[in-house]
C-alpha cells in the first residue's frame, strides 16, 4: 500500500501482518482523499481502516494543530479507539485525547490547550467543550463518523450536524458503520463530498460465528444461564440484557448460580465504575460481564468466547453488533440466545435480515418452562 515507515512500524508493534478485508478496500481509496462510506460487520477491523490512512497522510506534519476529529457514540468506544490512535501513531509522535462524559473536563481541557494532533470524542461532550475558546477546530483536516448508525439509534443526529458546521468545508470525510440503513445514507449524502462507498458482508455477522437458540419461558432464562455458564468451554462471556435495571441484578445472579465472579456495565455506573469493570473483564479477573446495548459497540476485548442474548434483541442491527463482541479478527466464538414465546416474531425477522436460520438447541434435564420440546441430538 506505500505506507510510511513510521506507519508500518506501529502496525509491526500491534501485531498486524495483512489487512482484512475492509482494510483492503478501504485505506488504499482513503489515502487518495476521497470522501468513504464503509460498512463491514462488527470485528473486522474498521477502526485500523480508517486510522491507518489518516496516519500517512500526517507523516512529517507540524505536531501540535488539531487536524483530526473522531465522533463515535459511545465512551468505551472514544477509548478504543483513543488508545489504537496512540499505539498506531506512536512512531508518527501523534498526541490523542478521549473527549467523554463521565470524566472530568478540566484533564481534557488541558489536553486540548497542550496540543493534540487526534481528538476522539463523543457528541455530547464535545458540544461543552465546543461552547469554550479553547477549541478551535478551524484546522481539522480529517472528520471520521465511527458507527454512524448508532448515533441515529442514540438520539445523536441533531449534535453530529451542529458539530459538522463548525467544521472546515476543506476537509476528508470518512464515515463508517456496520450496518447502512437509508437514514444513515441520507446523512452520508449531506455532509460527504462525491464520496466511494464499500461494502464488505454489511448488516451480517462474521462467518466465524456459530449460532444457536434455547426456547426458554422468561421465568427459566436464569437458570438457563446459570446452566450453561457451568460448561467449562464458556470461558469469557457477555451476557447483553434490554434493561440497565436487569444488569445488576443478573450479574448478582450469575455470581449465585454459577460461583463464577461477575459484574455489570450499563449506563447507570459512573464512567469509573464502568472502566473498571471492562478492565476487570479485559484480564480475565472476572470472566462474565453483564451489559446493555451501551456495551454493544463499545467492547473490543480478545478471546470473548461466547455472547450469551439474555433477551432476544429489538433489531437485527442490535443482533449483528453484540454478536460482532465475539469472533473478531477472523477467530472463532458463539452466539447464544434465549427465545421466550413473545420473542419468536423478532428472532425470525433476525434471521430473515441475516439470511440463515439460526439452530435450535435444548439442555437435558432442563425444564424450561413451555409444553414439549425437542430433546437435544446428543
Amino acid at each position: 500500500m506505500g505506507l510510511a515507515p513510521e506507519v508500518l512500524s506501529g502496525l509491526s508493534d500491534m501485531g498486524f501482518k495483512e489487512p482484512s478485508p475492509i482494510q483492503a478496500k478501504a485505506i488504499p481509496l482513503a489515502i487518495t482523499g476521497r470522501d468513504l462510506i464503509a460498512s463491514a460487520s462488527t470485528g473486522t477491523g474498521k477502526t485500523a481502516a480508517f486510522l491507518i490512512p489518516i496516519l500517512q497522510h500526517l507523516v512529517g506534519k507540524e505536531q501540535g494543530i488539531l487536524r483530526v476529529l473522531v465522533v463515535t457514540p459511545t465512551r468505551e468506544l472514544a477509548l478504543q479507539i483513543d488508545e489504537q490512535a496512540l499505539a498506531l501513531g506512536y512512531h508518527v509522535g501523534l498526541s490523542s485525547v478521549a473527549i467523554v462524559g463521565g470524566m472530568k473536563m478540566n484533564p481534557q481541557e488541558d489536553a486540548i490547550r497542550s496540543g493534540v494532533e487526534i481528538i476522539v470524542a463523543t457528541p455530547g461532550r464535545l458540544k461543552d467543550h465546543m461552547k469554550q475558546k479553547y477549541l478551535d477546530m478551524s484546522t481539522v483536516q480529517f472528520l471520521v463518523l465511527d458507527e454512524a448508525d448508532r448515533m441515529f439509534d442514540m438520539g445523536f443526529l441533531p449534535d453530529v450536524h451542529h458539530i459538522v458546521s463548525r467544521l472546515p468545508k476543506d476537509r476528508q470525510t470518512l464515515l463508517f458503520s456496520a450496518t447502512m440503513p437509508p437514514k444513515v445514507r441520507k446523512l452520508a449524502d449531506s455532509i460527504l463530498r462525491n464520496p466511494e462507498t464499500i461494502a464488505v458482508d454489511p448488516s451480517k455477522p462474521a462467518e466465524s460465528l456459530e449460532h444457536w437458540a434455547f426456547s426458554v419461558s422468561n421465568g427459566r432464562k436464569a437458570a438457563l444461564l446459570g446452566k450453561i455458564l457451568s460448561y467449562d468451554r464458556m470461558e469469557t462471556v457477555i451476557v447483553f440484557v434490554k434493561r440497565k435495571s436487569e444488569a445488576n441484578s443478573l450479574a448478582r445472579t450469575v455470581r449465585r448460580l454459577s460461583g463464577r465472579e461477575a459484574d455489570s456495565i450499563h449506563s447507570g455506573r459512573t464512567q469509573k465504575e464502568r472502566m473498571a469493570a471492562l478492565e476487570d473483564f479485559r484480564t480475565g479477573k472476572c470472566p462474565i460481564l453483564v451489559a446493555t446495548d451501551v456495551a454493544a459497540r463499545g467492547i473490543d476485548v480478545d478471546n470473548i468466547t461466547h455472547v450469551v442474548h439474555f433477551d432476544v434483541p429489538r433489531s437485527p442491527e442490535d443482533y449483528i453488533h453484540r454478536s460482532g463482541r465475539t469472533g473478531r479478527a477472523g477467530k472463532s466464538g458463539e452466539v447464544i440466545t434465549f427465545v421466550a414465546p413473545e420473542e419468536e416474531r423478532d428472532l425470525k425477522s433476525i434471521e430473515k435480515a441475516i439470511g440463515s436460520t439460526i439452530e435450535r438447541d435444548t439442555m437435558p434435564g432442563f425444564d424450561t418452562g413451555l409444553n414439549g420440546g425437542r430433546k437435544r441430538r446428543r
